[in-house]
């Protein structure tokens, strides 16, 4: 094996334990929101495959990989102050192109897909999958590098 083999080895197994830690560290997020969970009346639903492929060509903008994730697996959660977007139900507040179509005529950049609306703005989330805080206007400093740590550092603490 010559040097750029060895070199490339050693970056992939490191590129796989980032993986593997990263998806643990999701999974465990999961496991929170669903110990969360409130039960409501009228329990939300989680959105398929075809569901997600519908949002994309409604609001004209591909979603990120995680948060097709985050959508997929705990967008029926409930719990605390604070209502991510939904995508399985249109007639929902939160149902996602409802959420854009309200963000972006606010003027959150169209480039940005809300991910929760607060009191004063908007969470959002990047092609690159890092989430930011738009408030009043504009961007704020406030940001987290994906879903899973804004939903551990916001939501849950909601």
């Amino acid at each position: 094996m010559n040097f750029n083999n060895t070199l490339q080895t050693v970056e992939d197994s490191h590129y796989n334990a980032a993986t593997i830690s990263g998806e643990t560290g999701v999974d465990e997020t999961i496991e929170r929101l669903r110990a969360a969970h409130v039960a409501v009346p009228t329990p939300l639903e989680l959105p398929d495959e075809d569901q997600l492929v519908e949002l994309e060509e409604e609001l004209l903008i591909g979603l990120p990989r995680e948060y097709k994730q985050f959508l997929l697996s705990v967008s029926d959660v409930v719990y605390g102050a604070l209502e991510p977007a939904t995508a399985a139900d249109p007639g929902l507040h939160t149902h996602l192109p409802d959420l854009a179509s309200r963000a972006w005529n606010e003027g959150l950049p169209r480039y940005l897909i809300p991910v929760c609306e607060s009191p004063l703005g908007f969470y959002a989330i990047s092609q690159e999958g890092n989430i930011l805080y738009w408030a009043e206007g504009e961007l704020t400093e406030d940001d987290w590098p994906s879903i899973w740590d804004w939903a551990e550092e916001v939501w849950l603490e909601s």
